[in-house]
């Protein structure tokens, strides 16, 4: 490589010393001519002193091999900081970083100059317009503007179809009654996480820090629920959590918030170059199920467990000491025929839908529990009874204290991760009868003797024992081990899950408890592939059509009058198919079974469930538990690692030139995520692992269910 650069400048040289026609004149090198005695610099001088190479040479040769193994620019600045701190002499002049010897290779031709255009595509800011700071066509500014907090108001929006919370009933609701706050497109809609997590890896100690975040929902999907736009708004200390006493900790944030809705604050639009009035509402609460009894004041403990408040339909199994949901007849239209199946059910249905409560009716239920002590200490806090009440209330809520809350048609949102993942649990531990997991119990055999029903899996009294019939909806050991085998050897792109064979145990066919995701991938792709033919059809298909539910309501869009005709109704079908002859025992129907006929409601109402579910709440929490440097102030550690790391995240909005942590490719980079997948097939971004093995079913006989039944 030396010997071909060294006859390359040389023959260049050479040219302008034999032309002797030319006039000695003595002028300063232009830019061209600079970077020539650079390189001519470069190749002359040698690596270190006693090298063979020069440093020009070693560059190229190191880049060449670069390019052939496709080393990325990391691993490239890694090894030449090895070399230059191990293996050269510290004279040596090989450069530190891919950075610096991407400099060399400028010089040589290789490199690239960046042209602006018009964000509209109207024209190019290139030699005679190259100074233009606006387009002559569409007067569009040449910069990046920032105009985000207007997306939901600026964006084009297809009819009939949910893409964005705006989409929901309950945002246009707000809208038609709040024109003055609607009017101003920049006033900002939030939404509200609470949630309690251990900060200590050692889950045996027990201790509880609550937080509260702010989400921003004027911005577009993909900004929206991002880690970098959540606020921490405050941190209520453990070790234990605050219960209903919660409402004493949200006062700060509520006084803020009825400043920001009455009074609002002078703010700077950058992308209008103007100051304007900012107002603020919070519009739903993000939270598990037992974090909504907290937030809204309603227990979610009891009989009257559900949102359905005085209308939750309940049944006590003694055995089994629990209440169970059912008659979800009640939710088909009033002319469906399975309303009228009286050999089936042994009654007609002539029940309606319970119709949530208003704003005002929650008022007038709680008129009496307000300014009722919510203390920790028992002896001092105000005891309800919920049996004389006959209702499920426990406060009034502070959030009631917002002159807007009462208005709302969405104000606490149903968790849709931890639903799910419940309803995964109980399809999975009980079809694979998992210890510990199963609904199909001793004592739920009992109960159904209790009930009356399904005589041909009551328990058989074997003497001072009992024998526990077969249930068509257990799987055989040869069927469990197909499962735990198809489990074992399955493999999804990077970072579609997490590796779902590290809880397979093949030789004992069983699977530990898995993460909320992973729950999350099984419901969704994994579960309707197992069950098709493990299972017998009358079984099998009201499984299949629950996992076909959680698929479109985990959907990027999904249009009006499919969400009415097919979603809304089906799944309360299927809950009757499931009551109808017991293909499922009594105790899988818990109120989280139940609370998935409320879930298509809510997607109406508060527009995709990736805008109100846990996960991005769930994915902060391991940020916050990095933050725990002081385990004697786990609160304060946090404080000050947020501070910092807010103040690093608003100075990294202006660096251009070098990595953050907005201008970095996620891990699996799969283009804008603006743009909505118009087939949920495509839904799932990832890459691909190369050709995989096919699996043959067996397909159970039908005859298996007619010998137990």
């Amino acid at each position: 490589m030396d010997t071909i650069l060294r006859d390359f400048f040389t023959n260049c040289s050479g040219f302008a010393e034999n032309d002797s026609s030319s006039e000695l004149r003595v002028e300063d090198p232009n830019d061209d001519d600079m970077k020539f005695f650079r390189l001519f610099d470069d190749m002359q001088k040698p690596l270190f002193e006693g090298s063979k190479s020069s440093r020009l040479s070693t560059i190229v040769n190191l880049l060449h091999i670069k390019t052939l193994g496709w080393w990325s620019n990391d691993s490239f600045t890694m090894l030449l900081q090895y070399l230059k701190d191990h293996l050269l002499p510290k004279d040596s002049t090989l450069p530190a970083s891919y950075y610096d010897a991407k400099k060399t290779t400028k010089d040589l031709g290789l490199s690239y100059k960046k042209i602006d255009t018009c964000v509209n595509d109207y024209m190019l800011f290139w030699k005679d317009d190259e100074q233009l700071e606006y387009c002559k066509i569409c007067n569009a500014c040449r910069w990046k503007q920032a105009h985000h907090m207007r997306w939901h108001h600026e964006r084009s929006a297809e009819d009939g179809v949910i893409e964005h919370p705006a989409d929901g009933k309950a945002w246009q609701c707000f809208d038609e009654k709040n024109e003055s706050f609607s009017s101003e497109s920049r006033n900002v809609r939030l939404g509200l996480i609470s949630y309690g997590f251990n900060p200590f890896s050692n889950v045996a100690k027990p201790y509880s820090i609550w937080l509260v975040m702010l989400v921003p929902y004027n911005l577009p999907p993909s900004m929206c629920m991002k880690p970098s736009s959540m606020l921490l708004s405050m941190l209520i200390p453990g070790p234990k959590g605050p219960g209903d006493a919660i409402d004493v900790y949200l006062q700060p944030l509520i006084e803020e918030l009825k400043e920001l809705w009455e009074v609002g604050v002078e703010t700077y639009d950058a992308s209008k170059k103007e100051n304007f009035k900012m107002h603020a509402a919070l519009l739903l609460t993000i939270n598990d199920f037992p974090a909504y009894g907290m937030l809204s004041g309603w227990s979610t403990k009891g009989k009257r467990a559900c949102p359905c408040h005085k209308e939750t339909s309940y049944m006590w199994l003694p055995n089994c000491f629990k209440h169970v949901y059912m008659r979800h007849r009640r939710f088909l239209p009033i002319n469906h025929p399975w309303r009228r199946k009286k050999d089936v059910f042994g009654k007609k249905e002539k029940g309606e839908a319970p119709k949530p409560l208003s704003g005002k009716e929650v008022l007038e239920q709680v008129r009496d529990l307000e300014g009722i002590c919510l203390s920790k200490d028992p002896t001092k806090k105000t005891k309800v009874s919920h049996k004389i009440r006959g209702d499920n209330w426990n406060k009034k809520s502070i959030f009631f204290e917002l002159p807007y809350w009462k208005t709302l048609l969405l104000r606490h949102n149903l968790d849709v991760m931890h639903i799910g993942k419940n309803i995964c649990d109980i399809i999975l531990g009980t079809i694979m009868n998992i210890k510990g997991q199963t609904k199909d119990t001793a004592n739920s055999h009992f109960d159904m003797e209790g009930l009356g029903i399904m005589p041909k899996l009551h328990p058989i009294p074997k003497g001072d024992k009992i024998e526990l019939p077969l249930t068509p909806y257990t799987l055989f050991k040869s069927q469990k081990e197909i499962l735990c085998r198809f489990l074992k050897e399955l493999k999804v792109p990077d970072g579609y899950s997490s590796n779902i064979s590290r809880r397979v145990n093949v030789k004992d066919c069983k699977i530990s408890r898995s993460k909320s995701h992973d729950c999350h991938v099984m419901l969704q792709s994994i579960l309707p592939l197992v069950i098709r033919d493990l299972l017998v059809k009358d079984v099998s298909e009201p499984l299949l059509e629950i996992c076909q539910f959680f698929g479109v309501l985990y959907a990027r869009s999904v249009q009006v009058e499919h969400l009415e005709k097919i979603i809304k109704a089906q799944i309360p079908l299927t809950l009757s198919k499931l009551e109808a002859c017991m293909w499922m025992p009594p105790s899988c129907f818990d109120v989280m079974l139940h609370l998935s006929v409320h879930l298509a409601d809510e997607v109406f109402l508060g527009g995709l469930v990736h805008f109100h579910w846990m996960y991005p709440g769930e994915r902060y929490l391991y940020k916050l538990k990095l933050y725990v440097h002081n385990k004697a102030r786990p609160e304060g550690s946090i404080a000050e690692g947020y501070i910092v790391d807010e103040c690093m995240t608003l100075c990294s909005r202006y660096l251009d030139d070098v990595e953050t942590k907005f201008n970095r490719l996620e891990r699996n980079c799969d283009g804008d995520d603006d743009t909505a997948r118009k087939l949920s097939i495509f839904s799932h971004p990832g890459r691909p692992l190369g050709g995989g093995k096919p699996t043959i079913w067996t397909c159970m006989k039908e005859s298996r269910l007619t010998s137990m039944l």
